[in-house]
């Protein structure tokens, strides 16, 4: 058994990006307690837990309590698998219905009793223990240090454009698709989503209607040690005649929000349309779309009279004047 610890902005898209990569390897989510995540998964999980954008950290879920007490009795039952030295980590969350002030010591106690040693300062084991309305205690397997991708964000890319997704969401937004090996971005901007696809091992394939775009992409991928790409300048309304006879496995994007520069000229809503058209032209047979709309664009609405069905939609205001929802759409 192992948990996860999703982020708490948009923790529905969170929960349902894990879903995803649960899908993919044989596993599933057994239980939830407001951020944190019972998985009923093993070692074949890891890989793509290790894909994920809008999670903390996950673990090896050892304990499950109603109280502070029961979780100390059950702790001091269980042979406790600490590599090398060890430090109990308290997370208190939202819904904390515990009193969990003393708990680090005494589980520390406990498990100092096995013959490990703390070390508060730099352990090699750290041991995390949950408050919601229930307890929870198990060992830190994988962090995902916020600093990868804050690094990774637009304005520190070579190629830069202030208008770009959050590495963390554009991450969630390919992991959605369930891709395995390749992601299509027919609108790619500056490539930022297809920067977080290549990291995660997938072959990219880009399309934007402007040369400087498809150069600027091209910067930015070689930036970050992706070299598995297809950019190609192109009319993302038009992918049929862009890749004449193939068919993508997934296809993720972020769509211009509203200039007349930005849509090259084109009316918003005429051009979503299209896009939605053109995109259900080259996705293969139950291949995902993940795509973002703002609110006052009824996505679910038109994608559906394109052929679409919806299997996730999320919200998200970004500021006054944007309010957007991504989608998640099957063919």
């Amino acid at each position: 058994m192992l948990y996860l610890e999703i982020l708490g902005n948009l923790p529905e898209m969170a929960m349902d990006e894990v879903k995803a990569m649960l899908e993919l390897s044989g596993g599933k989510i057994s239980g939830r307690d407001y951020l944190f995540l019972k998985l009923d998964a093993d070692e074949r999980a890891f890989p793509f837990l290790q894909r994920l954008g809008l999670a903390h950290e996950y673990g090896e879920l050892l304990l499950e309590a109603e109280s502070v007490e029961g979780l100390i009795e059950m702790a001091a039952e269980i042979e406790w698998p600490i590599k090398g030295t060890f430090k109990v980590d308290t997370e208190t969350m939202t819904n904390c219905s515990h009193n969990v002030r003393d708990l680090p010591r005494k589980l520390g106690a406990v498990i100092t009793s096995q013959g490990h040693r703390v070390n508060l300062s730099s352990p090699q084991t750290l041991v995390r223990v949950y408050c919601g309305e229930k307890l929870y205690a198990g060992i830190r397997l994988h962090y995902f240090d916020p600093k990868d991708f804050e690094r990774r964000k637009a304005h520190h890319r070579p190629f830069f454009r202030p208008i770009s997704l959050h590495p963390r969401v554009s991450r969630a937004l390919v992991n959605l698709t369930k891709a395995r090996k390749e992601i299509l971005d027919p609108m790619m901007g500056a490539g930022g989503i297809l920067i977080e696809a290549g990291l995660i091992g997938l072959k990219v394939y880009g399309v934007d209607i402007k040369p400087e775009m498809v150069e600027g992409a091209k910067i930015n991928l070689e930036h970050y040690g992706i070299k598995d790409y297809v950019l190609k300048l192109g009319d993302a309304t038009e992918l049929e005649k862009v890749f004449p006879g193939k068919e993508f496995e997934a296809i993720a994007t972020d769509p211009p929000y509203g200039t007349s520069a930005t849509l090259a000229g084109r009316r918003r809503d005429d051009l979503y349309r299209k896009v939605l058209r053109s995109t259900y032209s080259v996705l293969k047979e139950g291949g995902r779309l993940a795509i973002a709309f703002p609110a006052d664009f009824d996505g679910e609405r038109e994608a559906e009279a394109v052929g679409f069905t919806l299997v996730g939609k999320y919200y998200q205001r970004v500021h006054k004047s944007l309010k957007r929802y991504f989608y998640v759409f099957e063919k």
